[in-house]
């Protein structure tokens, strides 16, 4: 059966979906042009590339998540596309990387949408998810295949291939916390003990989800991953507020932060280097302060429409394509165009929060709202790093920066919250429900085993 309303959200993804390839394909071309004084000769491969993975990805939603909401996938497409026209303004080999990494995503959405048809039935698997989510961590570690980059011992190196486990970390962690909170949220709201004027609850409600939290963050800090560590301790205070709906985890939480921040301070010797670099990067220009003062020239080089792609100078930045790309893009399309990305963000950050709001289960409302809270913590750390509101730590802008993990956890993240949509469409009766892939398999499987009873 069709339903007018699940039509209308899938055309009107189609319609912005092709839009985002335009924008993209446009900027690509300007890029050449303003790089190379010449029309592109891979311009038509590329966009007919970029449009076959999009119309892909749309059409896959189109058949197996039609009531879902129908902006987040051209939003994501078009940082992705905006991304990776910087990465291949920057390095030709980047580009050719980050291609490969982007057919992989778009499967990966692809297959998240097909397998997962029930978002309760991850539910079950809490602790599977938790000792993915923690193993993952634990990988870099591991002597032989964990090698350090920037500091950070982050990456595990599979022959030629090199991927950042805590990327895929982060999913597992908020599947295991919107499963234990959903399970337990009464009892840690309910609090049936006291410390002076303030309710906590048995200890034996908050220990798992605590440890978790705890290890994860330990971990990030041995790996010297400080921005994973600030996501991970955002991640589980927000759901843990929004679970028990008590501002007073969000007042613990904040309280636990400043303490946590001003002991890594006084115990790293990193911490103290990131904060003065912050502080004043002028001082230590020829040396640790020499990309955050370029990313500041940048930005002053860009002023309010940027200097055009392909025509400025974001090369004078040595991680322009992962850490610094929003300050590439706030170069060449200066104030209006950073301020497009960012305002992309924030669309994306309410469509989220739409979907967990929509949600009338608390394991959906509990992961939408964690996954959300991942996409909009990862940027708000990476923007506001790269602008100097707050020291920078190495993290990537989601969808946007160059990296093959990030991108792939970034969709799969992406079809998740559009699978929380689509169910939560077909429970409110914008269209009708229908048995899910794996359910019409186990139905053929009973009629064949009752036909086979029958004969017998």
């Amino acid at each position: 059966m069709n339903s007018p309303l699940a039509a209308a959200r899938r055309n009107g993804e189609l319609g912005l979906v092709v839009m985002a390839a335009g924008i993209t394909g446009a900027a690509f071309v300007l890029a050449s042009l303003g790089k190379n004084s010449e029309m592109p000769a891979t311009v038509v491969p590329f966009l007919v590339a970029l449009l076959g993975m999009l119309v892909a990805a749309h059409v896959a939603t189109r058949y197996f998540a039609r009531g879902a909401d129908g902006t987040l996938l051209p939003l994501a497409a078009l940082l992705h596309g905006i991304g990776y026209v910087m990465i291949a303004r920057l390095s030709d080999r980047r580009a050719a990387l980050q291609t490969t990494w982007s057919l992989i995503a778009i499967v990966a959405f692809v297959l998240t949408l097909i397998l997962i048809q029930r978002p309760p039935d991850l539910a079950r698997y809490k602790w599977t998810f938790l000792f993915i989510g923690a193993g993952s961590l634990m990988l870099p570690l591991v002597p032989g295949i964990g090698s350090s980059v920037g500091g950070a011992r982050i990456w595990v190196s599979i022959g030629r291939i090199n991927i950042q486990p805590g990327e895929f970390a982060k999913i597992g962690l908020a599947l295991f916390f919107a499963a234990y909170l959903a399970d337990n949220r009464e009892l840690i709201a309910a609090g049936t003990r006291r410390i002076g004027p303030m309710r906590i609850p048995e200890l034996r409600y908050v220990l798992p989800i605590t440890l978790a939290w705890g290890f994860a963050v330990a971990v990030m800090v041995v790996e010297k991953d400080l921005g994973s560590a600030l996501l991970f301790f955002t991640l589980f205070t927000v759901m843990m507020w929004v679970a028990t709906e008590r501002a007073i985890y969000l007042l613990v939480g904040m309280v636990l932060f400043a303490v946590a921040a001003i002991t890594a301070h006084r115990m790293f010797e990193v911490v103290q280097t990131r904060v003065a670099i912050w502080r004043d990067p002028w001082s230590q220009y020829e040396g640790k302060g020499y990309q955050p003062a370029q990313a500041m020239f940048a930005f002053a080089n860009g002023g309010t429409g940027g200097t055009g792609l392909g025509m400025g100078s974001p090369n004078k930045i040595p991680a322009a394509s992962t850490d610094y790309i929003f300050a590439a893009i706030g170069e060449e399309l200066g104030l209006v165009g950073a301020g497009a990305i960012l305002i992309a963000f924030v669309l994306i950050i309410g469509a989220g929060l739409r979907v967990a709001i929509r949600a009338d289960r608390t394991f959906e409302k509990l992961l939408a709202t964690g996954l959300t809270t991942i996409l909009g913590m990862q940027a708000f750390i990476i923007t506001a790093g790269v602008l100097r509101v707050i020291p920078l730590t190495g993290i990537t802008l989601p969808f946007v920066s160059y990296g093959g993990s990030s991108l792939l956890s970034n969709y799969i993240i992406l079809a998740l919250l559009l699978r929380i949509s689509d169910s939560s469409a077909k429970r409110l009766g914008e269209l009708p429900d229908e048995l899910s892939l794996g359910e019409r398999w186990e139905t053929y499987q009973l009629r064949r085993a009752a036909k086979k009873a029958a004969r017998a």
